[in-house]
Order: C-alpha cells, then sequence, then structure tokens
C-alpha cells in the first residue's frame, strides 16, 4: 500500500506556558489514495489508527490536486470527530478533493502563494440509459455531500457554493479567507506585523473564461448585414460564411 500521509512530531513551545510540548504533525502531500480506498478496510482503519495514536492538538499540512472523494470524505470525518483542535495549512494546493478535506479545521491558514479550488464531483460510467441514470443521480448525491462541508465552514447558501462549483472556481488566499473558505493567511511569525496584505483578490473560472473568450471570438466573426446592391454573404477563405461560424460558435458555447 502506497500511504499519501505522514506523520511528524516536533518540539515547540507552548505560548500560554511557555513550557516545550510535543506538537502532531500531518502530512497530505500527492493525491489523496493512489491506490483504492473504496472496499478497503485496511487503509482508513491505518489512518484512524495513527490519527489517535496521540492527544493533543494537531497541525496537517496540504499539498494535494486532489483524489478520492470517499477517501477525502472519511478523512474529513475522522479529523473533525478528533478531540483536539486542528490546524489546516495549505502551502501549495488544495483542490478539489483535498479542499474538503482542508474544511475540517478548526483554523485553515493558507500560504500567500498557495491555491484552493472546488468543482464538481466526476466519475466514469459504462452501460446503457439506466446506469447512465445511476451515475447522474449518484454525482447529484455526492455533490450534495460535498456542499456540506463548504456550507458549515464559510456559512455561505448552497445555491452560490453550487455555482462556484459548476464553474470549476480556482481561489488564490486572499479570496478564499473573503469567501470564508479559509481563516487566514500564513506569515512568519517574526513578522506579522510587518505582513503588508494586498487589496484585492483572485477568484478564476474556467467557465466564464471560456465563456469570455467564446464571446470575443464570435463578435469577431459577426458580419453586418449587406448594404442593398451588395452580395448578400460573405465567406471565408474555406467556403464558410462567418455567420455560419458564429452560429456555430455559439452552439458550442452552450454546452461548455
Amino acid at each position: 500500500m502506497k500511504k499519501f500521509w505522514n506523520w511528524k512530531s516536533r518540539k515547540i513551545r507552548d505560548q500560554a506556558s511557555g513550557e516545550e510540548v510535543c506538537e502532531r504533525v500531518l502530512f497530505l502531500n500527492g493525491t489523496i489514495a493512489e491506490e483504492s480506498w473504496f472496499d478497503d478496510d485496511v487503509t482508513p482503519a491505518l489512518f484512524r489508527d495513527e490519527l489517535n495514536a496521540g492527544t493533543g492538538n494537531i497541525t496537517v499540512w496540504i499539498n494535494s490536486p486532489g483524489g478520492d472523494c470517499v477517501a477525502a470524505a472519511q478523512i474529513y470525518n475522522m479529523l473533525m470527530d478528533y478531540k483536539g483542535d486542528v490546524t489546516v495549512k495549505i502551502d501549495g494546493i488544495a483542490a478539489s478533493a483535498a479542499s474538503v478535506i482542508a474544511m475540517a479545521g478548526t483554523k485553515v491558514l493558507m500560504s500567500p502563494v498557495s491555491m484552493m479550488m472546488i468543482h464538481n464531483p466526476a466519475t466514469i460510467a459504462f452501460g446503457d440509459t439506466a446506469e447512465m441514470q445511476k451515475a447522474i443521480e449518484m454525482l447529484a448525491s455526492v455533490k450534495d455531500s460535498i456542499m456540506n462541508a463548504y456550507e458549515i465552514k464559510t456559512g455561505m447558501s448552497r445555491t452560490k457554493i453550487s455555482h462556484l462549483m459548476d464553474a470549476e472556481t480556482w481561489m488564490d488566499a486572499h479570496k478564499a479567507v473573503e469567501l470564508g473558505f479559509a481563516d487566514d493567511i500564513l506569515a512568519r511569525q517574526d513578522a506579522e506585523e510587518d505582513l503588508d496584505a494586498p487589496d484585492v483578490s483572485m477568484l478564476y473560472s474556467r467557465a466564464a473564461v471560456t465563456n469570455s473568450l467564446m464571446d470575443k471570438i464570435a463578435a469577431k466573426c459577426h458580419i453586418k448585414a449587406p448594404e442593398s446592391g451588395a452580395e448578400t454573404e460573405q465567406t471565408t477563405d474555406n467556403g464558410r460564411s462567418c455567420d455560419e461560424i458564429r452560429e456555430r460558435l455559439n452552439f458550442i458555447k452552450r454546452f461548455i
């Protein structure tokens, strides 16, 4: 079995008592469950045993493009059920299923150069129309369950969360804090007061960018109506009219 997590312990000084204590740190790197987690009793049990092998607060570092949503859901539940505080720190990317795990943090902190991405769940299906319909209903249920984690953390409406997932939304650290997916931005402890956070935040939607591009292409292809007596249609070099190309682009845009 190839583990996608790693535990380490380190000595830190407790700010309240001034005493040296042992901090447990969990690293989640790479794809969540490269090997099957579904129908696997060993891997989830091993993760749970390692999580509960110690006590006290833990820090979870995440740098993952996502992966198995079933594994992410179980890890989320285990972290939510953990007795101590769970501080999540995103130092690279928390995308897809990894963003769900991040929502389990008592506090979620993001590096100024990190990203978070949320989108709709996906699967591969094979069979007739009945099987396809089952897959559609399954994906709808999975999306609802994922939205629960986002809703609990952000307090955002399910409608807005659904729109963000539909659009495959990428957030920088400031936008994630603004929307409630994160609580604060990581900074050097000895220079927190000097951190000059930018006044702008960035949110990228693949669907919005694609639609904007298609609108610009369609506008470029639009041909004004010819004046009386002029030729009734202009064509491109390959013989197709520009209006035909524009109509085709508008048709394609509806399915993006």
